[in-house]
């Protein structure tokens, strides 16, 4: 997908995940692992190698490509990155919805990134991918990132018992979404 990259911030950019990012992914996941632990899955250690990341990346532009999954990171000016946001489980035809998942690295955290991130997924779901709609969740307790989503304009539409293993238990969610427009749909 023909997505440009955008300033989110004086000193961080998005922009869409590449083939060569896998050591800038595997550092920032391995700086923020235990920071990350209480909201993701366990990881294998391999995860959190260079060669784990490729694996990871090769994936997502392999999905990328197919139009089913956008990856973006936020890279800082000294080339780090310090997120990531991922449409994933796109899907077009009648339901033109996808899944959101994000995270900001621990060091950045305060600064408005996750929310600025959101919305410009947002923006480009709607103008570029052409969806109706993205669902995010969050476990019960991750207050930041339901403040997120509600400043983005997700709404909360239940709870979903036991639905992802997260730091291995399963774990209860909120289920939010965001209607992006109510327009005709298209063929």
């Amino acid at each position: 997908m023909d997505i440009p990259a955008e300033k989110l911030t004086r000193d961080v950019i998005f922009r869409i995940a590449a083939k060569g990012d896998a050591p800038a992914l595997a550092a920032a996941y391995l700086e923020n692992r235990e920071y990350l632990a209480p909201w993701e899955p366990r990881r294998p250690e391999n995860f959190f190698t260079v060669a784990g990341q490729q694996t990871v990346l090769d994936d997502r532009l392999r999905q990328c490509a197919e139009k089913r999954t956008v990856p973006w990171v936020l890279e800082s000016a000294d080339g780090r990155i310090v997120g990531t946001t991922t449409l994933s489980g796109i899907v077009l035809g009648p339901f033109r919805s996808a899944c959101l998942g994000y995270w900001i690295a621990a060091g950045h955290q305060g600064r408005g990134l996750a929310t600025a991130a959101v919305e410009a997924v947002c923006r480009v779901a709607r103008e570029t991918v052409g969806l109706h709609r993205i669902e995010a969740s969050t476990v019960l307790d991750n207050a930041g990132s339901q403040r997120v989503l509600a400043k983005c304009g997700f709404e909360h539409i239940g709870t979903a018992p036991r639905y992802l293993a997260i730091n291995g238990t399963w774990r209860d969610h909120r289920l939010f979404q965001r209607i992006l427009h109510d327009d005709a749909p298209t063929p």
